[in-house]
């Protein structure tokens, strides 16, 4: 095997390639990358037996071939490369890195004992990929962390027709987006369990992307298989199994008291506050009149307090929050105007965004966020 290809567009492929190998592997082969040169092309592959990642680049090939080399210190190494076209090439059981005046030697393994990727299910439809990065991102930080939980630790995806619902819980917060796309039939109805640090990181990768195709296979079930594809690259994941929880219970249809903040001067204001906060101590909020005053701290510790103005719909209410989770929940919404919903103070809280002070509320993402129980 021989290939010549530019630092950036080798570079770039590896990364994309590599960022699913995982860190401990369950047998040597699973840490390595699939380098198939072949016409014009090569041809980037890995595979875990859960992640699948593939990309396609154009390249200057003098003898095709196959080989497999350790993932994440090919990766290093093209990222490390000067500006100047690189040459691969095989040489017996090894192959050698030649870019300007540096060279690398690197052992391969054994190709013939790498797993077979899985085959793509069939595409359902496309949608933007800047949209979809966005709408995983803001639902991917509600998403448990706890593997003895796996159900909490994957992003629901429910798909009507021309619409998806994304969701994700940890227990303590719940982040659900809605956006369209445009599927392959109007007819479709279908949803899945996907793990969030698989489809968080693969709809970053793809964020540049103009159009990413999503690939549920026969009936949504693609024998347990999802997979994205765009601009040459392509990956795939099983699904979790197990009941996510009926989340949209959770969601109150009314509210007794609604607040609307400027969100960038809630956020700074928390962050500010949430300096004296001990570790697990919240940050207490008091809605009234046409302020939120911000404490944390109590009794001989540190102590924090800051006011702003905001407009309240509703009776005034005291209410405490994570600050880590409030701060993500500002961050998601994404809008200068955060909307909170309350029932009540040891219900939890809805928050929403607004583009503007007096724009309609929009279901289109809400974060839902349990309070801490006030103490004194």
């Amino acid at each position: 095997m021989k290939f010549r290809v530019e630092r950036d567009v080798l570079a770039d492929a590896v990364a994309w390639a590599a960022r699913t190998l995982p860190t401990r592997p369950a047998l040597p082969v699973l840490a390595g990358l699939v380098l198939t040169a072949e016409g014009d092309f090569l041809t980037l592959s890995s595979f875990d037996y859960e992640v699948s990642a593939r990309v396609e680049l154009p390249v200057s090939v003098t003898e095709p071939g196959t080989t497999l080399v350790s993932g994440r210190l090919l990766a290093d190494i093209a990222r490390s490369l000067p500006a100047q076209p690189v040459v691969i090439e095989s040489e017996g059981t090894r192959i050698v890195i030649t870019c300007g005046r540096s060279s690398f030697t690197l052992p391969t393994l054994p190709v013939e004992d790498y797993p077979q990727l899985p085959a793509m299910p069939a595409t359902s439809g496309t949608v933007e990929g800047a949209l979809f990065a966005a709408a995983v991102a803001q639902v991917a930080i509600a998403a448990g962390r706890d593997d003895t939980l796996p159900t909490l630790t994957g992003i629901r995806v429910e798909i009507e027709g021309g619409n998806i619902v994304l969701a994700a819980t940890d227990r303590y917060r719940l982040a659900v987006r809605e956006f369209n796309w445009q599927p392959d039939s109007p007819k479709i109805s279908t949803n899945a369990l996907i793990p969030a640090r698989t489809l968080a990181d693969t709809a970053k990768a793809l964020a540049s992307v103009d159009q990413v195709f999503i690939a549920l296979g026969a009936q949504g079930t693609g024998e347990g298989l999802i997979g994205f594809e765009g601009n040459g690259r392509r990956t795939t994941t099983r699904l979790l199994d197990g009941e996510f929880p009926k989340y949209r219970t959770l969601l109150p249809s009314e509210a007794a008291t609604v607040a609307t903040v400027d969100t960038s001067e809630l956020a700074d204001a928390v962050k500010r506050v949430s300096l004296v906060a001990e570790r697990n101590t919240p940050v207490r909020l008091a809605f009234e009149g046409s302020e939120v005053v911000l404490r944390a701290g109590a009794g001989d510790d540190a102590q924090a307090s800051e006011a702003v103005a905001c407009n309240i719909d509703g009776d005034g209410l005291e209410i405490a929050f994570n600050p880590t989770y409030l701060l993500d929940g500002l961050t998601s919404v994404d809008r200068a105007i955060t909307r909170f919903s309350f029932t009540q103070a040891t219900r939890p809280a809805v928050l929403s965004g607004l583009a503007e002070a007096g724009d309609k509320p929009s279901d289109e993402y809400r974060y839902l966020l349990m309070p801490v129980r006030l103490t004194g």
